[in-house]
């Protein structure tokens, strides 16, 4: 007789899902969507001011409210796609997302702005979560590095994307179509998630765990409050470091409350599994270097070389572009099944921090010696993430997919913010080192603003030049050192895991051994 179990686990089968590739395109699509409404808001910046009457803190909650609450809810909504079901997930997150772009799209104030925006993260959440969940779910352990390999180029592809779509949209209609193009994106992805995707729940009926869901969604929203404040108001302000405290607190309470409770949200013990641990250093690390270099190039490009704000963003573009040409390609999961994953790791982790290496040497005079550093950055962020991403979710149960999309997608955030705070520290101390009298500034633009004549400015640029190729090489050396890291903690799993399959085939043996032997000795008497 077929179990409740086995009758929603049909399409987890040896071969995968027959429609398994026209159903990772359609959540690709939806996850385009949301990824593109991180960063398309940053070009409609001089719109939302002149025509919503907007301040400068208006603004930032605009661009912050979306990828806070989509931050904080990464865990409870990978919780909820696997207790509740990822399709069922999928769908909500889809209309939550639909009807917040146009409530955003037709905002008439700031407030409709941000409070829409918010409802879009509560959206872009269970999406971002589910999505991965369900490529997990759909493929076999043949294809999946191949199809994470896909779901990170969509990662890559939304976030170069992102400012390029807006600046075009705002070329040709008012600011609110960015939101209201979301809308038949979000319809025929609705349709075709209700059409094609699998439903899949955990039937093992746990308990909620309201509890460890309020402590997560709490603790990580403050700890990303503080990353993001922290530029703005400064690392050290009382602001930051109370929002950051708190934040800690509370997730210290999640990990004691799931530690006590039998069915948590997040196992702990997961964090027991080299393979695991490994792999999740590897992700903060990654996500680190590409954080931290970006924040920083970015200004680099306007400040010091004098570019506008779309042609830096066209000509960081080309990180990107080689994520997606390489993933694409499917390189990276053929290194795997040839080479294996830790040692696909280590290579990408040492390109990447080769590219970084390469932007801090070659980069500071013009954009050649950058472009080639971008190159070599997305070279590696093409071997390493689909890699990392795929070992991850591969040392958690199936039935846990939903959490350890979950935990991806918060180690980026959480290794995004860590890049920006810790680089940015190093090129300010450099900064300061360099040209003192700028210290007291609330920003580069503003030490330019305040210099005194054509020499000084030339000064504070060349002391950012400098403090930018301080922090990169600083950024090389870690990702260099945790990606070595990562691949021995991969690679010491891999022969555990080889010696316990080669213990547990020769006590199979044995007991067949026994087992004949006692048939043997009860035989028919002569």
């Amino acid at each position: 007789m077929t179990t409740p179990a086995a009758a929603q686990r049909h399409d987890l089968a040896p071969q995968g899902h027959p429609q398994r590739w026209l159903i990772l395109g359609v959540i690709c699509l939806a996850q385009l969507t949301v990824l593109l409404d991180n960063t398309v808001l940053n070009v409609a910046i001089p719109s939302l001011t002149t025509e919503l009457d907007a301040s400068t803190a208006d603004v930032q909650w605009m661009i912050n409210a979306y990828s806070l609450v989509q931050s904080g809810l990464l865990l409870t909504a990978g919780s909820s796609a696997d207790r509740y079901g990822r399709k069922r997930m999928l769908i909500v997150g889809l209309a939550l997302f639909g009807v917040g772009s146009l409530v955003a799209g037709l905002a008439q104030s700031s407030g409709q702005l941000i409070a829409a925006r918010a409802g879009m993260g509560v959206g872009g959440a269970l999406l971002l979560t589910t999505t991965l969940a369900v490529v997990v779910q759909i493929f076999d352990d043949t294809e999946r590095v191949k199809a994470i390999g896909i779901w990170s180029t969509v990662n890559s592809l939304g976030f170069a994307a992102g400012p390029l779509f807006g600046g075009f949209v705002l070329d040709h209609f008012w600011w609110g179509a960015i939101f209201l193009i979301n809308i038949p994106v979000a319809l025929i992805a609705l349709a075709a998630v209700v059409r094609l995707v699998p439903e899949w729940r955990n039937a093992r009926g746990e308990r909620p765990d309201l509890l460890g869901a309020l402590l997560s969604t709490i603790g990580m929203t403050a700890v990303v409050f503080a990353i993001i404040s922290g530029p703005e108001h400064g690392w050290a302000s009382g602001r930051v470091l109370l929002t950051a405290f708190l934040g800690v607190a509370v997730l210290a309470g999640f990990v004691l409350w799931e530690l006590r409770i039998p069915h948590p949200m997040l196992d702990m013990h997961f964090f027991r599994n080299q393979k695991f641990i490994g792999a999740v250093a590897g992700a903060i690390l990654v996500a680190f270097g590409m954080g931290g270099s970006l924040f920083l190039l970015t200004q680099h490009l306007q400040f010091v070389l004098g570019y506008g704000p779309l042609e830096a963003g066209l000509r960081t573009a080309p990180m990107a572009l080689t994520v997606v040409a390489l993933n694409l390609t499917g390189l990276g999961a053929r290194l795997v099944g040839r080479l294996g994953t830790p040692t696909v790791i280590a290579a990408g982790m040492t390109s990447l921090a080769a590219g970084l290496a390469a932007v801090a040497v070659l980069g500071r005079g013009g954009y050649g010696g950058m472009l080639l550093g971008l190159v070599v950055m997305g070279a590696g962020i093409a071997l390493a993430m689909p890699a990392m991403a795929n070992a991850i979710m591969s040392a958690i149960p199936p039935e846990k997919a939903g959490v350890g999309a979950g935990v991806n997608g918060t180690l980026a955030e959480f290794g995004n913010g860590l890049g920006v705070a810790v680089l940015g520290a190093v090129m300010n101390a450099r900064f300061a080192a360099l040209v003192p009298a700028a210290v007291g500034a609330a920003s580069l633009p503003a030490a330019l603003a305040s210099a005194d004549g054509p020499g000084e400015r030339e000064l504070i640029k060349d002391a950012f030049a400098s403090g930018l190729e301080v922090s990169q090489l600083a950024g090389a050396v870690a990702v260099l050192a945790g990606g070595l890291l990562a691949a021995l903690l991969l690679r010491r799993a891999a022969r555990a895991e080889a010696a316990a399959a080669k213990t547990d085939a020769v006590e199979a043996v044995d007991q067949v051994e026994k087992a004949g032997d006692r048939a043997g000795s009860t035989g028919p008497a002569a």
